[in-house]
């Protein structure tokens, strides 16, 4: 079988992370995490102070910024790397979730991480998600898919994620979070969530991540076999 590019695009706390890795998995491709991408530079940007509104700060801490992803040996999960350090639960925490949106709206920003998407998936046999592979990153993948749920499983999703890694997030304040972060990636100039012309529609309110797992990866089957 010929080896695709899977773009995965959506909203937050659709289950576009946890999909695309078991997608990846079961197809044996890899995956690039993206979002994971922007909550690195993120983390990077507030542990040093970088102003957000300074384009030669910015200009010079993304040269200074090295991401990359490991497989852990012992749990078999895919993690991610900034400057050497494992900061997989470091980027999931609620602080990254409230600035990221802004950071992933700066020009500068994207421009060097879709570079280094593009780069990382130009051999194909991979899986994207975030919220412009389709329609930036990888415009001409193979298989796009565009995720989407209920607003308040999604709020629920979130909620328990972060409580899963030891963060007690009150639900309205998730839900707050989600409002902000679904404007801010819906309307900012560069690069918007939009869904794709020849996306795929899946909506996850009421499927088990098994189930969206095997849709997708049926579809990936029927692309792969053309």
């Amino acid at each position: 079988m010929k080896k695709i590019i899977i773009a995965i695009d959506g909203y937050s706390a659709c289950g576009k992370s946890s999909t695309a890795k078991a997608v990846a998995k079961a197809l044996n491709y890899n995956y690039i995490d993206t979002g994971a991408m922007y909550r690195c530079v993120t983390l990077y940007f507030l542990e040093n102070h970088i102003e957000l509104t300074n384009p030669k700060l910015i200009a010079k801490a993304l040269d200074e910024i090295e991401i990359t992803f490991h497989i852990n040996e012992k749990t078999g999960a895919n993690e991610t790397y900034l400057n050497g350090l494992n900061v997989e639960d470091k980027i999931r925490e609620m602080e990254i979730s409230q600035n990221v949106s802004q950071v992933s709206a700066i020009k500068e920003v994207r421009v060097a991480l879709v570079s280094q998407q593009q780069k990382m998936g130009k051999s194909k046999g991979v899986v994207l998600d975030g919220r412009d592979i389709g329609t930036v990153v990888f415009a001409d993948a193979d298989l796009k898919i565009f995720m989407n749920a209920d607003f308040d499983v999604r709020a629920e999703r979130r909620q328990k994620e972060l409580f899963d890694k030891d963060n007690l997030v009150n639900l309205d304040i998730v839900k707050e979070n989600l409002r902000k972060r679904d404007k801010i990636d819906s309307t900012r100039e560069e690069s918007p969530l939009k869904k794709a012309e020849d996306a795929i529609d899946v909506d996850t309110t009421h499927f088990t991540l098994e189930e969206q797992v095997e849709e997708i990866v049926q579809l990936a089957l029927g692309k792969m076999s053309v």
